[in-house]
């Protein structure tokens, strides 16, 4: 009989997390999502992005085929910066992210500014997509 019978699910789970031939990803090997806060309001799609301990001359931000807004960085090699470091916990990753945006948006208006390690994209309605408030009239009698 097959030990498989003899453990729980969790029991293989939590051995499998840490082994590289596991269906499962092991742990060392997850991929993180990078910190990005993405809302729309009356004046159009707003992008924030967390970009601490980053320079602004370090992130692209670019549009490709009028609909894709892409927002990289790619975090230089520690061997390229020339020094050896004892401790090492500040997370500096690269990231590559893309986004198809809605026609309802005019990518060619959009704005891009930094502060205090935070990235804002405004992207504001195309003419004809924003939004319209209709004025309530008061219905006349008959």
């Amino acid at each position: 009989m097959s030990d498989l019978f003899l453990t729980s699910p969790f029991d293989i789970l939590f051995k499998d997390f840490f082994n590289a031939n596991s269906p499962f990803a092991p742990a060392h090997e997850a991929k993180y999502s990078h910190p990005v806060d993405i809302f729309y309001d009356e004046y159009g799609l707003h992008i924030e992005v967390a970009c601490t301990g980053i320079s602004k001359n370090e992130i692209d931000v670019t549009i490709e085929d009028g609909s894709i807004l892409k927002i990289s960085y790619k975090k230089p090699d520690p061997a390229e910066e020339g020094s050896t470091y004892i401790h090492r916990s500040i997370s500096r990753r690269s990231f590559n992210l893309g986004y198809r945006i809605s026609s309802k948006f005019d990518l060619s208006k959009a704005e891009a500014d930094y502060e205090h390690g935070l990235l804002f994209i405004d992207i504001p309605y195309t003419e004809k997509a924003k939004p319209e408030t209709l004025v309530i009239n008061d219905r006349a009698p008959f």
